[in-house]
């Protein structure tokens, strides 16, 4: 990084109003102002954000210790500069692993005959249409949201793996500052209600199809196989639709595309659990402020006396949902420690956007399981 002239970088008058620059630092794009703030961090962001975005730029404080301050900024665009190779390959190898995974636990078609030839597992493809469909749809709804309040969002990145659906989720990247609560809240609550609509679809598309038939022999008397429990929204979707949830021959089982709905519903509890920069987080930092914190101290000591109940008072093992929520309990802590999003202004909420809020929670709620998965022997 090399010094710069602080007469040939980007300088609004508002900036030295309240901010004594001493040196202007550069290393190509991003532009580091040193100097003393003669106003409260919160105050001279919220001073300087306008300003600087109008002349192309986001910015963000630093601490660099006592006695001096230090504002970074860099060019911002909601752009998409060029072809998003990374969200194109990962997403193309999370359809490879979806279409591997879902042909082989979801279809029941031999691993040996899939190594053979590759081209059977695309009999899969309703699966992987059902998985993808509801994750990108949610981080979608963020994306569009995020557009529209002029953050500066990436494109969703998914991310492939391997059983038991052939990937672990989507995400995208915030790269800017959020304005102000609404669009917080806004960004936040958007994935989660796009996320359950497409559930819904998916859902009820997978039970009309009907029940599947277990190719014979797959499955014996004496076999574990894990047991993927109904959330309540499955079972009042199914009851609208006057669709079983289960069957009675043990060679028929809920079609694959039903686990699309499955995997949307319980990614979207996950996601609002309201800590940290999880969806849930953001909508609760919106309404509440910085009592979010308070809040998100609470979720993991819930999350692992979950674990611990289902553990000693219902005795399940750590495969039947007690590591599952002792994971989350961990993962919580450690997304709550490093903090929610702070908006440049943070001017209350208004009443509509709070109901909208508690709806998205009240939906939330019919996602959640005590029990998500157990296993059991056939």
């Amino acid at each position: 990084m090399s010094a710069a002239d602080p007469d040939s970088v980007p300088r609004p008058p508002e900036l030295d109003s309240v901010f004594h620059l001493t040196q202007v630092r550069s290393d190509g794009e991003r532009i580091v102002y040193y100097g003393i703030a003669e106003v409260p961090e919160r105050e001279l962001l919220e001073r300087v954000w306008e300003p600087f975005r109008e002349l192309g730029y986001d910015v963000q404080a630093a601490d660099t210790g006592p006695g001096r301050d230090v504002i970074v900024a860099r060019p911002y665009s909601t752009e998409i500069d060029g072809i998003p190779w990374t969200n194109v390959v990962l997403f193309v190898a999370t359809v490879v692993t979806t279409l591997f995974v879902g042909a082989v636990g979801w279809y029941y078609i031999p691993l040996s005959e899939v190594t053979a030839n590759p081209l059977v597992a695309l009999e899969a493809w309703p699966f992987t249409a059902a998985v993808l469909g509801v994750l990108m749809t949610h981080e979608l709804g963020h994306y569009v949201m995020g557009r529209y309040h002029g953050v500066d969002v990436s494109l969703p990145y998914v991310i492939p793996f391997f059983l038991p659906f052939g990937t672990m989720g989507a995400i995208i990247r915030m790269r800017s500052r959020m304005p102000d609560r609404e669009a917080l809240f806004d960004i936040g609550v958007a994935g989660p209600l796009a996320g359950l609509a497409a559930t819904v679809v998916v859902t009820a598309i997978g039970l009309l199809l009907g029940p599947m038939e277990v190719p014979p022999g797959t499955v014996s008397a004496g076999t574990q196989v894990i047991v993927f429990n109904n959330p309540p929204l499955l079972t009042i979707i199914a009851a609208v639709l006057g669709q079983p949830t289960g069957y009675e021959s043990a060679t028929q089982v809920a079609h694959p595309v039903i686990m699309g709905g499955w995997i949307g519903m319980f990614f979207t509890l996950l996601n609002l659990l309201p800590v940290g920069q999880l969806d849930g987080g953001h909508i609760v930092r919106a309404i509440v402020g910085e009592r979010q914190e308070t809040v998100a101290a609470l979720v993991p000591a819930g999350l692992f006396a979950v674990s611990g109940y289902l553990h000693f008072v219902r005795g399940l093992g750590l495969d039947e949902s007690v590591g599952l929520w002792a994971f989350w309990g961990l993962f919580a802590a450690f997304i709550a420690y490093r903090g929610p999003a702070h908006p440049i202004d943070d001017s209350k909420l208004d009443n509509r956007r709070i109901a909208v809020g508690v709806v998205t929670f009240a939906l939330g709620l019919l996602c959640f399981m005590l029990v998500p998965i157990e296993v059991t022997t056939l």
